[in-house]
């Protein structure tokens, strides 16, 4: 990936070179608002399959989902990308390690409390651990790998994502009594400690530190002058990737040993009946956990959009809509949460339909949901009711600056 050849060692040396990057907090806005989309269906839709299930999905219900899936890749890479700036600008490695771990602890929290009751506004029985989870282990592991050299960690983060799927025929059972840990680490499902403690892992960590990892070697590179034309060869060298190994159909999907969770997504893609449903299994690529071809799908494309926000003006129009995001991204996924779900609710009461499931975590039952054009009218609602308070908040943390404690939100 290149990256190795501007990963240079500059923790010891304090700097003021490098001003916030605006692109980099556009593009995680833009990931952010398409994450809105995803949740917005999540509550409105009320389907009762995956719409990635060849059997039932079709066309525009498996776009606005597949566009949706560069969401929690960008949130890990940019993590880290920011992390690297950080020791750029001064911050030394000490600092970043404790921030790290500092942070990962507090999103733990976050996730198992405040996050777990803005899914369900109830503490489910069996809580189900998802992408702010694995972001928060993600950085506690951070906080141990940003002292090693800096292409040890793009190696690092590069191997794990080229190789985590020859990983995929160990099932948790041939662990014994560490199938619990194998769960956490790699592959989806029920975690049980004791018959009272149990937890759903949906995000496995060791592929998500991986792409962690590889923001923070990608860091390095963000740092020079000429870093639109690396990102852009860099995206687009990761697109044909996608393509190439995706044509080639032999590795990089995944058998997550777990079908259950995704069973449409595990193995192969095949010839379909109709050509739209083939470009649907081509590019119905295995998240949980992500596979080489989900990565690649989506970190090259976000790379090219990257390069292409890069100096695009954050004073006005989309280009500060996106800022205002990106800036905020904690605080607005706390509050995305909470508003999708009481609107879903409101809603429901408008319209005559069944809503106390919204109230205890349950699926949707039958007689509850609304068609894809009414979902996408109430995402742009969403987003209209929460760009003020995350505009509030951006210029809040921008004039105190010195308090600390406002970057863990």
């Amino acid at each position: 990936m290149h990256l190795h050849r501007f990963a240079t060692r500059k923790a010891q040396v304090p700097s003021t070179r490098f001003s916030r990057i605006a692109s980099v907090d556009q593009l995680r806005g833009l990931v952010m608002i398409l994450m809105a989309l995803d949740h917005t269906r999540d509550y409105f839709s009320g389907l009762s399959f995956s719409p990635e299930d060849l059997s039932k999905t079709y066309g525009a219900l498996f776009f606005t989902r597949v566009i949706t899936h560069v969401c929690a890749p960008v949130f890990f890479l940019l993590a880290g990308a920011g992390a690297y700036l950080s020791v750029a600008r001064g911050k030394s490695l000490p600092q970043a390690a404790r921030f790290f771990w500092t942070r990962g602890l507090w999103l733990i929290f976050l996730e198992l409390t405040v996050l777990r009751f803005a899914w369900n506004f109830a503490f489910a029985s069996v809580p189900f651990v998802q992408v702010i989870w694995a972001l928060g282990w993600s950085m506690v592991a951070m906080a141990l790998i940003v002292r090693l050299p800096v292409r040890w960690i793009a190696g690092l983060g590069v191997a794990i994502i080229l190789f985590h799927n020859l990983l995929d025929p160990i099932p948790p059972a041939a662990l014994g009594r560490f199938a619990g840990l194998w769960v956490v680490l790699h592959t989806p499902g029920l975690v049980s400690i004791t018959p009272q403690i149990k937890f759903f892992v949906g995000y496995p960590l060791i592929p998500w530190i991986g792409v962690m990892a590889a923001g923070y070697a990608l860091g390095a590179l963000l740092e020079r002058q000429d870093r639109r034309k690396w990102l852009l060869g860099l995206g687009v060298a990761l697109t044909l990737a996608f393509f190439v190994l995706r044509t080639l159909n032999l590795y990089g999907n995944g058998d997550a040993g777990n079908p259950s969770f995704s069973s449409s997504s595990v193995g192969p893609w095949k010839l379909q009946p109709s050509l739209a449903l083939t470009i649907i299994a081509f590019f119905n690529t295995l998240k949980y956990p992500p596979s080489l071809d989900y990565l690649l799908m989506t970190l090259g494309p976000a790379l090219i959009v990257l390069a292409g926000l890069d100096g695009v003006t954050a004073e006005r129009g989309l280009g500060q809509i996106l800022l205002v995001f990106g800036r905020v991204p904690l605080f607005y996924y706390i509050l995305h949460i909470f508003l999708i779900h009481a609107l879903a609710i409101f809603v429901g009461f408008l319209f005559h339909q069944p809503v106390s499931w919204l109230w205890h975590g349950e699926h949707s039952p039958a007689g509850y949901g609304h068609g894809l054009p009414f979902v996408y009218l109430m995402w742009f609602i969403v987003l209209l009711i929460l760009y003020l308070p995350c505009k509030s908040y951006m210029a809040f943390k921008s004039r105190h600056r010195d308090w600390g404690w406002l970057s863990y939100l």
